[in-house]
């Protein structure tokens, strides 16, 4: 099983969302994160324009089989691309074991 980890522009969520769930990705956690990156947003007061570092990014969770993970990663990055910097980062990582708790199944068969 792979963990695939994405942080993605927030304006791009419900497309990547709507994507995910047509490849039949039906489950996911998100979270709503700020961070700092290479891109530099920045604000207009009063027709001065001050810089901030803090970008607001979402934060994807997404547990999924080994034979669906390139699946998963290319929606990801077809839904969420600009081809603007800022378009976000994918990490993805190893799960060793998963349990459904409320049966004590484990394995794959519990991601379905």
């Amino acid at each position: 099983m792979k963990k695939i980890e994405a942080i993605i522009r927030k304006s791009k969520y419900s497309t990547v969302r709507d994507a995910l769930h047509e490849v039949g990705v039906n489950f996911f956690s998100y979270w709503d994160v700020t961070g700092l990156g290479n891109e530099k947003e920045g604000h207009v007061y009063r027709g001065v324009s001050y810089s901030t570092s803090d970008i607001q990014r979402r934060y994807l969770s997404i547990v999924v089989n080994d034979d669906f993970a390139e699946t998963t990663i290319k929606t990801i990055i077809n839904s969420a691309g600009t081809g603007e910097v800022g378009d976000g980062k994918i990490f993805v990582s190893n799960i060793d074991e998963c349990y459904r708790i409320r049966t004590g199944e484990k394995g794959g068969n519990t991601l379905k």
